[in-house]
């Protein structure tokens, strides 16, 4: 059985590649454990300096499993199956960078927006779809990326943005050619793990600090907790989960 979460370290750079194709790289709790255990052994390897996260297949990540989802919900749980990878990236304290190469729903946006850096292949797409679903989602981290104006319009419609918007409107840092990808997110980590490894982390802290993050995730995981469960958030999901299988079966 293939490793559910690929790992390849050279160069002080770590590169994770989330892999369930056959799924869209969605977190069931198995993934979610394997991408959390994956940044705890690298937050203490001195040799990493630089972890790039990215997908197999078509997809970044489609985010929460939505089967395993969905019976959570069901069954009257109030637990996030991708918080505990979510968390482990925001907390994490070198640098992060999430290499887009297909779409990036839900859980599997958030994670992308956790990340300190987003390069994107031209064939990616993002979308923030709480609202749909009763939840909040992207909410912490969008505002400091896009700005405050365009995350509400982002979060509140819950549309799809393409690549080439997601570089206009700073999403992004870079989009490049789909068979590029790799590449340029190999480079990019390098250029960063040459640097000082101390100043590096002191200056993410910094920059963190300065722009509240830790406050705001920890809010949208109260909010989540508040509203999982609720009668209008079971009856979206669901309404989401038989909406997503009827696709797949057509």
């Amino acid at each position: 059985m293939a490793d559910i979460v690929v790992r390849e370290q050279r160069e002080g750079v770590a590169f994770l590649r989330m892999n369930r194709p056959e799924k869209r790289n969605a977190f069931n709790r198995e993934l979610s454990l394997a991408v959390a255990q994956q940044m705890d052994e690298l937050e203490a390897d001195d040799s990493v300096r630089v972890v790039v996260l990215t997908g197999s297949g078509k997809a970044f990540s489609a985010g929460a499993d939505m089967t395993e989802a969905l019976a959570s919900v069901e069954s009257g749980e109030r637990r996030e199956v991708m918080a505990q990878a979510v968390v482990q990236v925001v907390a994490f304290p070198k640098p992060t960078i999430a290499a887009v190469n297909g779409f990036a729903f839900g859980g599997g946006a958030v994670l992308a927006v956790s990340c300190d850096l987003r390069i994107a292949s031209e064939r990616a797409s993002f979308r923030f779809p709480g609202a749909t679903y009763g939840l909040v989602v992207g909410g912490a981290q969008l505002p400091r990326i896009v700005g405050v104006a365009k995350a509400k319009e982002l979060i509140f419609t819950a549309r799809v943005v393409e690549a080439q918007e997601a570089r206009e409107i700073g999403l992004v840092n870079q989009l490049v050619a789909h068979d590029a990808l790799d590449d340029a997110a190999w480079e990019l980590a390098r250029q960063i793990a040459e640097q000082s490894p101390q100043a590096v982390r002191w200056s993410k802290a910094v920059i963190d600090a300065a722009s509240t993050v830790e406050k705001g995730a920890q809010l949208e995981l109260e909010a989540n907790r508040e509203l999982r469960g609720s009668p209008d958030h079971v009856a979206r999901f669901s309404a989401a989960t038989e909406r997503v299988a009827g696709r797949r079966e057509g």
